[in-house]
């Protein structure tokens, strides 16, 4: 009779996180504001105002928008604030940054909300290996955020994991 084959991992305590399954739907959308500017690098507030007030910001909705200017402008603050005021109705989050600043801020968000009890004093592997844009940050605050419960923390799959952290 041959030995039956029993999968360890099926059976184990060991726990799965995959950083790609809370992913949040939505368009994210790099808003520059270098066309608004007078030759690309001046702005001229009432030019700008003007701008702002005239542009359909419907078109964001339900959207992840990252604020930023791709020439070497100096940007006053009130700028992106005015632009925040504007978005706000429409947008799911609003950064000042690039697309890797609004997906890192989302997860936070995500991570921040993360109920982690069920994970007490268990294995837990990070999956890695993601089709989505996960932000190395998020492995980062994931880490930090699962370490104090956790009875271990490793990174990769089941069957070829890398160890991370052991609680003594």
């Amino acid at each position: 009779m041959p030995d039956k084959i029993v999968n360890r991992v099926a059976n184990s305590k060991l726990v799965t996180l995959d950083l790609e399954d809370f992913y949040p739907e939505g368009n994210r959308v790099l808003f520059d504001i270098k066309d608004w500017l007078f030759e690309g690098f001046v702005l001229r507030e009432k030019d700008f105002r003007e701008h702002v007030s005239e542009f359909d910001w419907s078109k964001y909705q339900d959207s992840y928008v990252a604020l930023t200017c791709s020439t070497d402008a100096i940007i006053p603050g009130w700028a992106y604030m005015l632009l925040t005021v504007h978005l706000e109705p429409y947008a799911k989050k609003i950064v000042i940054g690039n697309l890797e600043t609004i997906e890192t801020s989302v997860y936070q968000d995500i991570i921040n909300d993360l109920a982690i009890d069920e994970f007490q004093d268990k294995p837990i592997i990070i999956k890695g290996c993601s089709n989505k844009p996960v932000p190395q940050n998020a492995y980062i605050m994931l880490t930090n955020k699962l370490k104090p419960i956790a009875k271990s923390i490793m990174y990769g799959e089941a069957c070829s994991s890398v160890p991370l952290y052991k609680n003594k």
